[in-house]
């Protein structure tokens, strides 16, 4: 079985929910405390064994590119200033990982923006992360689905308990736990919905933006038509997946932060500053001298 070595990141959208500190700069780069939302993402692929990270862009994306790329000018002007701790932190994220990258020249939906990537990653399974989705986990999250497709060979799609109307707002997937496997974390999907009503939601499994998933895929992501918009959808793609193939859903262990949403955002922002030790004390007495 070939591993799972490459991770494909959308990150073509126009970000308009953040509007207008999107205008300029990509939702991509707005940064949880000092450290960009797309880096998070990063970091977790390469830390369930991806060495090649492949970042779908569109037009007025170059700052990740370039938060990416070696930076000579200031990395020399903290050599120079003797900052070697800066240096060090400028440095790893250069020196992280290949990066390779595809436009996507108009927005027409995340399956097409995966459908972007086919050459890049060729006929092996690849993973697709949306840095939207910030997942502090102890055991990355992406690790954890890798280890359940190396032991089923099959796709697997990262779902979370989604109670309420709020489930509206996902693709909601209809699924029988595996007995004995993962901790009942493991579920046989029959079919997906995307976006149903309360009353028409299959399940309370919603899908969320981390996917483990067969090179098949491109196939049908190039069969099926454009839906709604005028968008490829990679939920339809996974649907036409499941004539042919197992498809998995796998409720990860770990807390997801929703960061392309304004509320989300903040939330991530003062839960990851209340953990870091340069940080987490005085923030939390701040918090506490508010009286809330």
């Amino acid at each position: 079985m070939k591993r799972v070595r490459k991770a494909v990141f959308p990150a073509a959208g126009l970000g308009t929910r953040f509007l207008p500190a999107t205008k300029a700069q990509p939702k991509e780069m707005l940064p949880l405390v000092d450290k960009p939302i797309i880096q998070y993402g990063v970091e977790e692929a390469m830390a369930a064994g991806c060495d090649q990270i492949i970042i779908v862009t569109g037009r007025g994306k170059s700052a990740i590119e370039d938060h990416f790329d070696v930076s000579y000018e200031l990395e020399h002007m903290l050599e120079s200033r003797n900052k070697t701790d800066l240096l060090a932190i400028v440095r790893q994220i250069s020196d992280m990982i290949h990066v390779a990258y595809v436009r996507q020249k108009e927005a027409m939906g995340l399956g097409h923006a995966v459908l972007m990537a086919r050459e890049l990653v060729g006929d092996e399974p690849f993973a697709v992360l949306l840095a939207d989705d910030v997942i502090d986990a102890e055991v990355p999250a992406l690790k954890q689905m890798i280890e359940v497709y190396e032991a089923t060979g099959c796709s697997v799609i990262a779902t979370q308990v989604v109670d309420g109307p709020g489930i509206s707002a996902y693709g909601v997937i209809d699924a029988k736990p595996v007995d004995g496997k993962f901790s009942g974390r493991l579920f046989d999907i029959h079919h997906l919905v995307e976006k149903p009503r309360l009353e028409e939601a299959p399940s309370n499994l919603a899908v969320i933006g981390r996917y483990v998933l067969t090179p098949r895929v491109f196939e049908k992501l190039e069969q099926i038509p454009l839906g709604a918009g005028g968008e490829l959808q990679l939920t339809d793609g996974i649907r036409e997946l499941l004539k042919d193939e197992k498809v998995y859903g796998f409720t990860f262990e770990g807390k997801r932060h929703d960061t392309g949403d304004k509320l989300g955002f903040l939330k991530a922002t003062v839960e990851f500053a209340l953990k870091r030790q340069d940080l987490g004390g005085d923030l939390r007495q701040w918090l506490k001298d508010l009286k809330l």
